[in-house]
């Protein structure tokens, strides 16, 4: 899925002077409040850090209200979704106006019908709400379907994505990788054709050399001294 991205950070955390004796624990604190926001010091969402602690001796920090700054080196795994990118989520509710997705279980999108291509027709079977495909009926989208579909805009304070299945390569993703395998084994399978179709070719063109060529021409004139 596009709109993760993994960064090295260089970050200074402050410590409050009474959390000294356990310091480690109270900059994974510190740190776990950053996750699953908005940042724009990130430009993007934090999903998981991995940090080591560069500072052996803290610095107090001046002020009325003194604070221990420590530097740190972090492995960030960050969230940013951009327009035009694709994302993948999980279908939790679904109407004839519109498809509410889950984006890694903490983001949400939704999918209005202006977004949703003419291929899609919305219908209940067996009293369940789904997107059918007109032109290939095994490609269903329903709750609880993972779907691959493109951002039109993002809201990153809300955490809220717009998105839009207008393009081919969007829609249930197992449907989706399913046809891209057949695809593949159609394009390999083309290959193993026009190889095989090189080979007898080549074969052939092995098998007539100059000397078969010249018994060949023997043997005719054997055959018309013999008529004579």
């Amino acid at each position: 899925m596009e709109g993760l991205s993994e960064a090295e950070a260089n970050l200074v955390v402050y410590v409050h002077p009474s959390k000294s004796r356990n310091v480690p624990q109270a900059i994974l604190r510190e740190l776990s409040s950053l996750l699953f926001k908005f940042k724009e010091t990130f430009d993007g969402v934090l999903l998981a850090y991995d940090v080591n602690i560069l500072d052996r001796q803290a610095k107090i920090l001046s002020g009325i209200h003194p604070y221990i700054g420590l530097r740190l080196k972090a492995q960030l795994l960050l969230f940013s979704p951009k327009p035009d990118m694709l994302l993948e989520g999980k279908v939790v509710k679904l109407s004839q106006e519109s498809i509410h997705v889950v984006i890694l279980g903490f983001s949400s999108a939704i999918i209005t019908a202006e977004n949703i291509r003419q291929e899609f027709k919305y219908k209940i079977k067996d009293g369940e709400e789904m997107f059918a495909s007109r032109s290939h009926k095994r490609h269903v989208i329903k709750v609880g379907t993972m779907i691959r579909f493109l951002v039109k805009s993002v809201d990153e304070e809300i955490l809220h994505v717009i998105g839009s299945l207008m393009e081919a390569h969007t829609g249930s993703i197992r449907w989706l990788d399913k046809k891209s395998e057949e695809t593949s084994e159609f394009d390999r399978s083309a290959m193993k054709s026009r190889d095989r179709e090189w080979q007898e070719d080549k074969t052939v063109d092995e098998g007539a050399t100059p000397l078969s060529n010249s018994n060949h021409i023997k043997k005719s004139k054997k055959r018309r001294i013999a008529e004579d």
